[in-house]
């Protein structure tokens, strides 16, 4: 099995349509497409699927640049709601029956369902962002240091805070997402301890909208700033959206999260709050896994695990605000600098 430590930097694709499969499909263990050429690439969207300005829309910019760049085809597929394992498999059974190579799954809850298919099509690579449980030869584990980018986030909001009091709101509570608070929690603690942090998980699982709820988000952060808090980080996917709303609404800061959300169109109404947003290259892991297998002929399989010094997860510095702030950079600097050199050892829970 080949194995690989690190994601290449991909840059981002710009936003537009792409065509979609239904979720239908056969449970056959076979398929007349397997090992045929490519038709190009299958992906397979998380909870709030495509237009979260975040974490679906960071995978969909590696698909569109593959797309682009090796002039291949590809479809990528919407969740439905209240969606099965079941549902899932015959997602990517229908992809891997239509002759798409590399298929990937955008988000952990796809883990079983890739075990599944992917089982049953060995000569089809498939992807899975943010797991890796499944160990296969025709699968690719893309995992990343969430904790390092949301220390710099932490970071980030000490700096910017006024009232020493920020937040951060988790759309599930699932160890994914506690990484993203630990990071966040010890890189605040790291300029001054004595900062209140206020915490909240949306929901207990992803089947209860934590990730793709906006109004779930704002209210969280509407109670958060009620609170005090003055700067908040959202890790809650589409949900996120409703933190930045209020964020805005009440002009105080948000940091957004995977996606560069000051630079995304749809959110251009609450870019003014936005500080910066902790950076994770899903779209460079999707892009890689599908070079690897449409030009390199050499398909990545394993565990793939993104950090900071290889570039795979970092900190936004689209706002000016941000970037011109003497005191926030050299701040950020010296925290990349010592997560670099491993005398900054950032917690994962």
């Amino acid at each position: 099995m080949r194995r690989v430590s690190r994601i290449a930097i991909a840059g981002a694709a710009t936003a537009a349509l792409a065509v979609t499969v239904s979720a239908c499909g056969s449970s056959s263990t076979s398929s007349s497409s397997e090992g045929s050429k490519s038709k190009g690439i299958g992906l397979a969207y998380d909870i709030g699927g495509k237009g979260d300005q975040s974490f679906n829309d960071a995978a969909y910019a590696g698909f569109q640049k593959a797309e682009d760049e090796f002039k291949v085809g590809g479809r990528d597929v919407e969740p439905s709601d209240n969606e099965t394992d079941a549902d899932k498999v015959q997602r990517l059974e229908q992809l891997a029956k239509s002759g798409y190579n590399p298929i990937i799954g955008v988000g952990f809850v796809y883990a079983p369902a890739v075990k599944t298919v992917a089982a049953k099509y060995p000569k089809i690579t498939f992807g899975i962002i943010d797991d890796n449980s499944v160990q296969a030869k025709n699968v690719a584990d893309m995992v990343f240091h969430e904790e390092q980018s949301s220390y710099l986030a932490g970071v980030a909001a000490a700096k910017a805070t006024k009232k020493n009091h920020v937040g951060f709101v988790g759309g599930v509570d699932i160890p994914l997402i506690h990484k993203f608070q630990a990071g966040f929690v010890q890189g605040v603690k790291s300029v001054d301890p004595k900062i209140k942090i206020e915490s909240q998980y949306l929901t207990q699982t992803p089947q209860e909208g934590g990730f793709s709820s906006p109004d779930k988000g704002e209210s969280a952060a509407n109670g958060q700033i009620e609170a005090g808090a003055d700067v908040i980080y959202a890790a809650a996917g589409l949900s996120g959206q409703g933190v930045m709303k209020s964020a805005a609404a009440h002009k105080v800061w948000a940091i957004g999260v995977d996606s560069d959300q000051y630079k995304q169109g749809a959110l251009a109404k609450y870019k003014d709050a936005i500080l910066t947003s902790a950076l994770k290259n899903v779209g460079g892991a999707v892009y890689d896994l599908s070079k690897s297998v449409i030009k390199d002929k050499k398909p990545l399989s394993g565990e793939i695990r993104g950090d900071l010094k290889s570039g795979a997860v970092g900190i936004a510095q689209s706002n000016p605000a941000f970037k011109n702030n003497a005191d926030i950079q050299a701040a950020i600097k010296k925290a990349e600098e010592g997560i670099k050199n491993g005398t900054i050892v950032v917690k994962t829970s």
